[in-house]
């Protein structure tokens, strides 16, 4: 199984598939390829996000 990212790490990596997509100079395939991982990156930074907001949220009520 492959090691998480961290929010920073996945979040450096979907800009750069977002530079590599708005490009225009890459095959249909691997656009589509790259959506994929596009996609992954962003649910990690959502994951990310998510559980930084529900510390917060216990940290209000505590």
């Amino acid at each position: 199984m492959a090691e998480e990212l961290t929010y920073e790490q996945a979040r450096e990596q979907l800009q750069g598939v977002v530079a590599q997509l708005e490009s225009g100079d890459v095959p249909l395939t691997d656009a589509m390829k790259l959506w994929e991982r596009g996609e992954e990156l962003a649910d990690t930074c959502d994951k990310w996000l998510a559980g930084a907001i529900e510390k917060v949220e216990a940290k209000k009520e505590s």
